[in-house]
């Protein structure tokens, strides 16, 4: 699956987006596929990425699957790599840890970007680290 993960994202790069994140639903019949590129997604941009993504899979994998799904992250994306977390300074993000930290493995705060291997996060006004090997899953939390 790593490899598959590893193409698509090297498909999505060729067309100049960026993959935010890859699942696979019932058993790999269904693939999903979050893409970026700075702007607004457009309807244009998933079909364009679905198309090539689509014809490649097709000819170089024996992947069986039914469906392809292309979309953007949303605005409460999916935080996956670390320099991400700098990207999104600033905003407001949610974070759930392997491990507990202080007794608590969810986080609600201001993202202050990365030291070396560990994310920066405000809380109440109290600056933590987190090491990034602990993040379980991490997401946008904009007010709506």
């Amino acid at each position: 699956m790593d490899d598959l993960e590893t193409l698509i994202e090297k498909l999505v790069a060729q067309l100049g987006y960026e993959l935010v994140d890859f699942e696979t639903v019932n058993g790999g019949q269904i693939l999903r596929v979050y893409i970026d590129k700075g702007d607004l997604i457009s309807i244009e941009d998933c079909s364009k990425v679905s198309n090539h993504v689509n014809n490649v899979l097709s000819v170089e994998t024996d992947f069986d699957y039914e469906r392809l799904e292309v979309s953007s992250p949303g605005l409460d994306r999916v935080i996956k790599k670390i320099k991400d977390f700098d990207r999104f300074k600033g905003q407001q993000a949610k974070i759930k840890t392997r491990f507990a930290i202080e007794n608590r493995k969810n986080f609600k705060g201001t993202l202050s970007g990365i030291k070396g291997e560990s994310v920066i996060i405000k809380i109440e006004d109290k600056l933590l680290s987190i090491d990034f090997e602990n993040i379980d899953k991490a997401r946008l939390d904009p007010d709506y």
